[in-house]
């Protein structure tokens, strides 16, 4: 296993083995305060990874913060200064998010796909073990480069992947997405904080999501009074991340045909999911799931936060 540590003194690229029972790491290269958030240097490092660790096929895990699709600089408004992140709550139990607390450390998803991609690469699976990575907006941006993405579409608890009975399913010649995602549930159903959510999206059918996508915005436009009927994934205010499938029900209404239509694309575009009866959120608490499609979206979002939502390739390729 490769392995590329950021730390404060020196960013390191490790390989992780087993010999004799125990987890060895050796110290394949440091790096001397590298952009890491940069393009060039993120396909610097990918291709390091391809010259210590050729294989056959490649995986990845992003382990650490997350914002979903929103950039790292996007528009500025004065009411910017005012929004409060879910990480910035205090004496309550934490969750994780993708990047870092200031805009140097953090990097824009487009950022993370041009430098898979510039390296050759082309993931089977990329695992973000971070906030609101399962999103529609997201999987889009990356659905090139990988073949698959296992990401939680809400806040995931500071713990993480329960690795310890998942990593079995993933790390196999051909991962189980399905019992991936049971192991996820058993562990977060009785972790002291009984919230968790998780699903897995298959980049493969998203093209022909975006082509139905844009017949429905040609048939309907979303009313603005019927957003307290979707149902929210976050505990921002207003709402940044809303359930897809949830969105597209209010927005076609009683269009019976076309709905089912949907389900069924949209079912093979997330083949696998899995929930607790509740999400957390560092803002609100425990928040009930009444509609779960595994994927979120941020199309009918009035927050600040989402103004650049239209400069998403989602956004421009189904309108």
């Amino acid at each position: 296993m490769f392995f590329f540590l950021q730390v404060p003194s020196k960013p390191k690229c490790l390989k992780l083995f087993f010999q004799n029972g125990n987890c060895i790491h050796s110290i394949l290269k440091e790096y001397e305060n590298p952009q890491f958030t940069i393009e060039p240097v993120l396909t610097d490092i990918l291709n390091d990874m391809k010259t210590f660790a050729p294989a056959k096929s490649y995986s990845m895990i992003i382990g650490c913060h997350g914002m979903g699709w929103l950039p790292v600089n996007g528009s500025k408004s004065r009411m910017l200064q005012d929004f409060r992140h879910h990480w910035e709550y205090k004496n309550v139990p934490q969750t994780r998010f993708f990047g870092g607390l200031s805009a140097e450390y953090q990097t824009d998803i487009k950022t993370l796909s041009n430098s898979i991609k510039n390296s050759g690469l082309s993931m089977e699976y990329i695992l973000f073990d971070d906030c609101y990575m399962s999103s529609l907006e997201t999987a889009y941006e990356l659905r090139h480069i990988t073949d698959y993405i296992i990401a939680c579409p809400t806040e995931i608890m500071a713990f993480g992947m329960p690795y310890s009975t998942m990593g079995k399913h993933l790390l196999s010649r051909e991962p189980n997405y399905k019992a991936a995602c049971d192991a996820f549930h058993q562990f977060y159903s009785t972790y002291q904080y009984p919230y968790g959510t998780l699903a897995v999206t298959n980049c493969s059918e998203l093209d022909n999501l975006a082509a139905l996508m844009k017949r429905i915005n040609q048939q309907y436009i979303f009313d603005n009074t019927q957003e307290g009927f979707v149902q929210p994934m976050d505990g921002y205010s207003p709402v940044i991340f809303y359930d897809y499938g949830d969105y597209v029900k209010v927005l076609c209404k009683n269009d019976s045909t076309l709905l089912l239509q949907f389900s069924e694309t949209l079912n093979k575009v997330v083949p696998y999911k899995t929930h607790t009866e509740k999400y957390y959120s560092a803002s609100r608490g425990a928040v009930p799931i009444n509609s779960y499609s595994g994927i979120t979206t941020s199309e009918p979002s009035h927050n600040v936060k989402a103004n650049d939502y239209n400069q998403t390739l989602w956004y421009q390729d189904t309108h």
